[in-house]
């Protein structure tokens, strides 16, 4: 093929990818705000968009046992279906060990992952104040927090995470 032809095959699949771009695949429909405000339920470190509600960890044990202890285990140990939340190195590391006390910066952010994410069968099923109750669950195997307190909005963005320093913050106006 001479360069000649060679350039004009080129300029027009130049053009026609143009134009096909141009009108777009024409695929699916344009999002909505009410299509994205039940997904819309992020948490920020300092506790921006947490839900009104409430938990303990009593309340907690009940339901850890009921819907989280088959993947992570009576206790939070792990199992071979889940990772371990509670124990592990004193620091995480590359190699592995992460838990919530050694490795999470902050509580809320254990409580965006519970409410977005679990259980793993059914993410984004738990009711505000189940979160609550199966963070505080956790935090207090942990010895972050005690047996008798607790988490709400007020509350858990008070938690001071022991690796609360080991992360780059990406908005620190909002710690």
């Amino acid at each position: 093929m001479s360069t000649r032809n060679a350039l004009l095959a080129a300029a027009s699949l130049l053009i026609s990818v143009a134009a096909v771009s141009a009108q777009g695949p024409k695929l699916g429909k344009p999002i909505t705000e009410a299509d994205l405000a039940p997904w819309d339920i992020s948490i920020m470190p300092d506790g921006t968009g947490l839900p009104a509600g409430a938990g303990t960890p009593a309340q907690g044990a009940k339901l850890y046992a009921e819907r989280c202890s088959a993947c992570h285990g009576d206790n939070g140990k792990g199992s071979e279906h889940g990772a371990a939340i509670v124990g592990g190195p004193a620091r995480a590391s590359l190699d592995g060990g992460k838990t919530i006390k050694n490795y999470w910066p902050y509580a809320t952010t254990l409580f965006d992952f519970v409410r977005r994410a679990m259980p793993y069968s059914e993410p984004n099923s738990l009711s505000p104040d189940e979160v609550y109750a199966i963070t505080a669950y956790i935090l207090a195997l942990n010895e972050l927090i005690g047996q008798g307190d607790t988490m709400n909005a007020q509350t858990l963005p008070k938690v001071m995470m022991p690796n609360r320093d080991g992360f780059i913050v990406r908005f620190p106006d909002r710690i």
